[in-house]
């Protein structure tokens, strides 16, 4: 098989893609430009934004991620996931084994200190 029959492409993409960084960058140029409040360019940005996302949707690509993301949200729904006591007991082993590991590391910097300063001479 070649690539191109496995991914056909709109002759449009392009032109796409390239309203969607218009898009985008009139969003970015034009909170600058525009002596806005807050709200109005909150919202401007927002709808801009919301606007190149609809359009990157047009593409292949774009058809492809949300393709993806369906498909992503209904194998998370298979996940089964942790009590809260499973979660708690988890939790509660790591910090012990952190805590251990800690005391562990301390207790092999003393003794590392110790020789080196037995060796050099100099008393840390």
């Amino acid at each position: 098989m070649s690539v191109a029959s496995e991914n056909p492409k709109s002759g449009l993409d392009l032109v796409k893609w390239l309203l969607v960084f218009v898009i985008l960058s009139l969003a970015v140029v034009g909170n600058y430009i525009f002596e806005l409040g807050a709200l109005e360019r909150a919202i401007a940005i927002v709808v801009l934004v919301i606007v190149a996302g609809v359009v990157a949707g047009q593409t292949h690509k774009g058809r492809t991620f949300i393709n993806f993301a369906k498909e992503s949200r209904s194998e998370i729904r298979k996940v089964v996931w942790p009590t809260r006591q499973e979660t708690m007991q988890t939790t509660l082993v790591v910090i012990i084994a952190t805590i251990i590991m800690g005391l562990l590391l301390w207790g092999l910097d003393a003794i590392l200190l110790r020789v080196v300063s037995f060796f050099t001479g100099l008393g840390i």
